[in-house]
């Protein structure tokens, strides 16, 4: 038990060192607002990154997700985060031991073929070994590290602090409602049954698309906190960025259906679209490895993406109006509706075009920065506006994925792309087809 003990107690201290220098941070930003200096954002940033540094655990996977949502945080402060070390050390044998016995029991090793001592991968929740079943297929065994319900909810805590710092200088977003959001994704993510239960989801939805490929779960050598599934062989998906054209279209057009065939079909969403949860495989098509963080929309909130599609294309400000307001915006005037549409037009603009372009206008990801200064300078100037809580995952992957159709460089219609997915939208088949999915794979329903 010693390496949990450690575990734990070196985590406690580190949270009390992480206390001190993000009060620290706070006292230099409220201190430059009543003394009427501006504060140093770059050297806050930095500040923070001390504090939160030595943390490798849950709440490194909320720094991935805050790094990459537009202007969530300062450039300075994203740059920062993006720094922050996304694996956690592996543990030893002598825990991987404990961890399997209480889960499958003081036989569990008469259970496997083959059982790997070493971790293949470490992250922040729990760590990956290889193994082998006695039918001979290969498997990735997930095992939970010790007492990560505790460190979550210590994590969110200090997150409420960062954001806290961030609401003292600036109040052009409110992030109260994706602080509840990335809580409660964050603590389905430690329930594995809850996470074998979206595989079965996804093999379902995606059994039709060649192009995307799902790990099998062994039901019984999996428990909440020991995931067992097929192991899937490929390549990390930026090991392609040299290769022909052609092949790097067909791994963008597999990344592109693997989010949203679930989500315009089904009303689902990877919230997670981290270069860690998928591979490419030689013919162009992907491996899908984690399933924790899965976002289940309403049918409306789906066909508010699609009604906002259409007024950007045809200039309709009251079904803009519409849409924002089945997402869950409140308190929308023309101003604040003039503002969300910038954001909305460079999201939207390649899937307005009917011709093979690149996911980025001309300045690439430079010019969506600029975009995304502009919006948050006008939306500071207004007083702010408080993003929906569904609106935080579906940000995320749509700018996730826009990265990586950058990295690779794809060229692609994608206006075509995408009208070939809404071009039979029906709310009520969209309905109907989730609850048959939702109800077969042991999912709940949208909240």
């Amino acid at each position: 038990m010693n390496d949990e003990r450690n575990r734990l107690s070196g985590r406690i201290k580190r949270y009390a060192r992480v206390g001190g220098s993000v009060g620290g941070v706070a006292a230099k930003l409220v201190g430059g607002r009543l003394l009427g200096f501006e504060v140093d954002k770059l050297s806050g940033a930095k500040d923070l990154h001390a504090a939160l540094g030595g943390l490798k655990g849950p709440l490194m996977k909320v720094a991935q997700i805050l790094s990459t949502i537009p202007d969530l945080l300062p450039d300075e402060y994203t740059a920062e985060l993006a720094k922050l070390q996304t694996n956690a050390p592996a543990m030893g044998w002598a825990f991987v031991k404990r961890r399997m016995t209480a889960e499958l029991g003081a036989g569990w090793r008469q259970r496997f073929k083959e059982f790997e001592r070493d971790a293949a991968k470490a992250a922040s929740l729990g760590q990956v070994h290889r193994a082998t079943s006695f039918d001979g297929r290969e498997l990735a065994c997930k095992i939970q590290y010790p007492d990560m319900a505790s460190a979550v909810e210590a994590d969110l805590k200090q997150l409420k602090l960062v954001f806290s710092i961030y609401r003292r200088y600036d109040r052009a977003i409110d992030p109260s409602n994706i602080h509840a959001e990335l809580t409660e994704r964050l603590r389905e993510e430690l329930d594995y049954r809850r996470e074998a239960a979206n595989m079965a989801l996804y093999r379902a939805i995606l059994g039709g698309e060649s192009c995307v490929h799902v790990p099998d779960v062994l039901d019984q050598l999996s428990t909440g906190r020991l995931l067992s599934m097929t192991w899937l062989d490929g390549q990390p998906l930026l090991d392609s960025k040299a290769a022909p054209l052609e092949f790097r279209n067909t791994l963008a057009l597999s990344m592109f259906r693997a989010w949203y065939v679930p989500f315009y079909r089904y009303g689902v969403i990877h919230g997670d679209p981290h270069l860690g949860n998928y591979t490419a495989r030689d013919d162009g098509s992907i491996n899908l490895l984690d399933f924790g963080c899965i976002r289940i929309f309403k049918p409306s909130f789906v066909g508010a993406v699609i009604d906002l599609y259409k007024a950007i294309r045809d200039g309709n400000e009251d079904l803009a109006v519409h849409a924002y307001e089945t997402w869950g915006f409140k308190g929308l005037d023309r101003n604040v509706v003039r503002i969300l549409n910038q954001w909305a037009e460079f999201l939207y603009r390649p899937l307005l075009e009917d011709r093979v372009q690149t996911i980025q206008k001309d300045g690439g990801i430079q010019y969506g920065a600029g975009v995304a200064a502009k919006v948050h300078r006008d939306l500071r100037e207004i007083g702010g506006v408080t993003p929906p809580r569904e609106f935080v995952l579906m940000d995320r992957s749509a700018i996730g994925l826009g990265s990586v159709f950058t990295h690779l460089g794809a060229e692609i219609n994608w206006h075509r792309t995408f009208h070939a997915l809404i071009e039979d939208f029906d709310l009520g088949k969209l309905e109907a087809r989730q609850r048959k999915a939702l109800n077969k794979a042991g999912v709940p329903g949208p909240g």
